[in-house]
């Protein structure tokens, strides 16, 4: 079999089913076969020890590596059209996001999430941090209205004819929040709104960004220069 990191919280020794599944049914795994489990804080060398279901598997060795940012980061993104928050979601939790709070705003398109979909973020971001190699899957969280969005230590949010650059105004030592609007960016009344919650509006270049790449493009230029 080939290397597999599975997602086992609390590395109990039982997968969670859709992991199991995944090893046995497209893997082809077989009792004796090594593979990682991790949770939110460890990973480990493992060994099948019953097919099940479930799963089941014992440790050989624990590891602490260090692959996540070192600070909170916390990306608010605009309810996107169509399938693009899975692509945000999936370059979020390899860009090292902790949490993923979806906006409803004055120019979404959508206005709400089915719980369906939320569940498939989920396991997006689930898939996103095996392969990436994190210990940590961030919170994808049912989406909120941009006015409940709550003051922040060190906010910053993506707005078009800003003066300011992200690394002129980053702290790296402090926890961050980061904000984008969807297409067609926030409202003035929201980017004002926001500021007064601890946001800085900064530019990401002289370019027109889609709303995607501009949540991606933000979080690069953040999780680059904080923390570890």
């Amino acid at each position: 079999m080939r290397p597999h990191r599975a997602y086992s919280p609390g590395l109990s020794g039982v997968l969670p089913l859709r992991e199991g599944r995944h090893l046995v049914e497209v893997l082809r795994a077989r009792v004796g076969d090594r593979f990682t489990v991790f949770d939110e804080t460890r990973e480990a060398l493992a060994e099948v020890v019953d097919l099940g279901p479930p799963v089941r598997y014992r440790i050989l060795e624990e590891r602490t590596p260090e692959r996540e940012v070192g600070v909170e980061v916390v990306l608010y993104v605009a309810l996107l059209k169509g399938d693009k928050l899975t692509e945000v979601v999936r370059g979020a939790t390899e860009l090292g996001a902790t949490r993923i709070q979806p906006l409803v705003t004055c120019h979404s398109v959508p206005k709400g999430m089915g719980e369906e979909k939320l569940r498939r973020l989920r396991a997006i971001a689930v898939e996103a941090a095996k392969q990436s190699g994190r210990l940590r899957v961030p919170e994808v969280l049912p989406p909120l209205p941009l006015k409940e969005v709550p003051e922040v230590a060190q906010g910053l949010v993506a707005h078009p004819g800003a003066g300011a650059r992200v690394g002129e105004v980053l702290d790296p030592e402090r926890p961050l929040a980061l904000a984008v609007g969807p297409e067609g960016g926030f409202a003035e009344e929201e980017v004002a709104f926001l500021e007064s919650r601890g946001f800085r509006p900064v530019t990401l270049g002289r370019r027109i960004l889609r709303a995607e790449t501009a949540a991606l493009a933000l979080l690069a230029l953040c999780t680059a220069g904080v923390g570890r």
